[in-house]
């Protein structure tokens, strides 16, 4: 049912891989909201994401795991769908500790996962390690340019897509931006034939999460003819959607694409 995901790094690293190693987020009391006790917190070591919990010290072991993986890479330049593929091999070669892991079903199912912003996450820390340690010498980087050209040429070859956006910011952004790119790169590539945005952000403030489908129309990244803004809250509204999609059966006989096959470099030089 998914041929490519387009996400942040707090969701792939710091929750998805993060509990894929067999460490957990625990829902704190509502008390802890105020924030009245995050000192109290700190000296624990347990951050806090609103309502959920974490222990800073498994924490920083998911750091340097994400240095170790950087570590062992050629060092030279990489999008982060090739670095997230070796976070997948990672877990293949040492065991997934969940049953449902989006970062090792994608690498079982070559689902390419791109992280446009991949530093804002452990996955950062991992990588600002590595280069400290490299000093001089050639050391791993992520390429952000290299990200949207592959995810370009996803578009490029596939005149029909349809996104599905769960909130919005850098992701939503660079997902309808490669239309643009594509023609950019002078393909005639048409706009996003679906679109659905999950949101509780407000349009009023003019911030990217609340922009409107139709506003991303003007840009000629999305058609008009099936885009759906579903101001409703995430964890309410997905699971009833994708239920019904699921129980619909559209996706039985679908080929799978395995898109992290094709974006190998032999197949994007053609």
């Amino acid at each position: 049912m998914v041929d490519a995901i387009v996400s942040t790094g707090a969701n792939i690293v710091d929750q998805d891989f993060f509990e894929a190693l067999g460490y957990k987020h625990y829902v704190g009391e509502e008390r802890l909201r105020s924030g009245m006790f995050d000192a109290e917190l700190r000296e624990l070591q347990i951050d806090r994401i609103y309502d959920t919990l974490i222990d800073e010290d498994e924490l920083r072991v998911c750091d340097d795991i994400m240095r170790q993986i950087t570590d062992d890479l050629e060092p030279k330049p990489y999008s982060s769908r090739e670095f997230i593929r070796e976070m997948g091999a990672y877990l293949d070669k040492n065991g997934c500790k969940t049953p449902d892991s989006i970062v090792f079903e994608a690498f079982r199912k070559d689902v390419p996962i791109f992280c446009p912003a991949f530093s804002d996450c452990s996955a950062g820390f991992g990588l600002v390690a590595h280069q400290h340690a490299r000093g001089d010498g050639p050391k791993v980087s992520i390429d952000s340019a290299k990200d949207f050209y592959e995810l370009t040429l996803l578009k490029i070859h596939n005149p029909t897509t349809g996104l599905f956006m769960v909130g919005g910011g850098v992701p939503k952004n660079f997902a309808q931006d490669i239309v643009v790119a594509a023609d950019v790169l002078g393909h005639d590539a048409s706009m996003h034939k679906y679109a659905i945005q999950v949101t509780v952000a407000d349009v009023r403030d003019g911030a990217l999460s609340g922009s409107t489908l139709k506003e991303a129309s003007s840009w000629g990244k999305v058609d008009l003819a099936y885009e759906q803004m579903v101001f409703a809250e995430a964890t309410t509204a997905v699971p009833l959607i994708l239920g019904y999609a699921l129980q619909k059966g559209g996706h039985k006989g679908r080929p799978e694409r395995r898109w992290n096959s094709v974006l190998t470099p032999a197949e994007v030089a053609r």
